[in-house]
């Protein structure tokens, strides 16, 4: 009821009602006008919060809606990718099925060059002798640990393939020592590619060549090559610009058909 509507019942009331009959019907319209009023507030505080609360759920409901498309753009993404992650698989389980045929291919064929390059270095004028050697044992060796990968083996050994391929191509002098009438004397070794080995003992005095097709060394006249030979030392050791020497080069065999 409001306040309009109590002072309207109180004046009837009034007009029509004894004093004192007045009196008590007004307390007591005035302790329920005063309740209900209470009660409007509260209902009114109610509805309020009500409200509140229907805005705050509609924004929750809004945030879940975003959340969940979120997570569904998401799930599309993870999806693409587990699908292009089994594609990798198969073609990786693909791969390794081929490599393993491949590895049971080629260690035969890596044997077979290394049966090879131990053949050329023996048959090969003996420049840097112990070296080369060495190098063919260590791969020999390493062919057959099982700690090293099989493309590490086929590289290591193109590597040395490639070492004896430069060996053609270079001039280079060094150090050795070599038995000369019964005794071991130091010499300096120059190597022309692969076409001329030469050594000369420390001091000049005695010059030779390695003779390919007799397989054995031979003395040189002094008079004619100790001072090429000296020039070709210092040429390959970058001691002066390369000039023309004049060396012992065995003539070309003929190809056998």
């Amino acid at each position: 009821m409001t306040t309009k509507n109590i002072l309207n019942y109180l004046l009837v009331l009034a007009l029509f009602a004894p004093a004192g009959a007045f009196a008590a019907d007004v307390d007591q319209v005035t302790t329920i006008g005063e309740q209900r009023i209470v009660e409007g507030k509260a209902a009114q505080a109610s509805v309020e919060k009500l409200g509140d609360e229907a805005e705050d759920i509609a924004a929750q409901y809004k945030q879940v809606i975003n959340m969940v498309d979120g997570l569904a753009v998401y799930n599309d993404l993870l999806q693409r990718q587990v699908d292009n992650q089994v594609s990798e698989i198969a073609a990786l389980a693909d791969s390794i099925e081929k490599v393993s045929l491949i590895e049971r291919q080629i260690v035969p064929l890596m044997v077979e060059m290394l049966d090879s390059l131990e053949e050329i270095i023996r048959l090969d004028v003996p420049f840097l002798a112990a070296e080369r050697s060495e190098r063919s044992m260590r791969l020999r060796q390493m062919l057959e640990r099982s700690d090293v990968t099989a493309a590490e083996k086929f590289r290591r050994i193109l590597e040395a393939y490639e070492i004896e391929n430069e060996y053609g191509r270079t001039i280079e002098a060094y150090k050795g020592s070599l038995e000369l009438g019964g005794v071991q004397r130091e010499v300096d070794f120059l190597r022309v590619g692969r076409v001329a080995l030469l050594y000369q003992t420390i001091g000049g005095e005695q010059t030779g060549a390695w003779n390919q097709t007799m397989r054995t060394w031979e003395t040189l006249p002094p008079d004619q090559y100790k001072h090429d030979v000296q020039k070709g030392l210092r040429v390959a050791r970058k001691q002066v610009a390369p000039d023309l020497l004049v060396l012992p080069i065995a003539a070309a065999s003929r190809a056998v058909q």
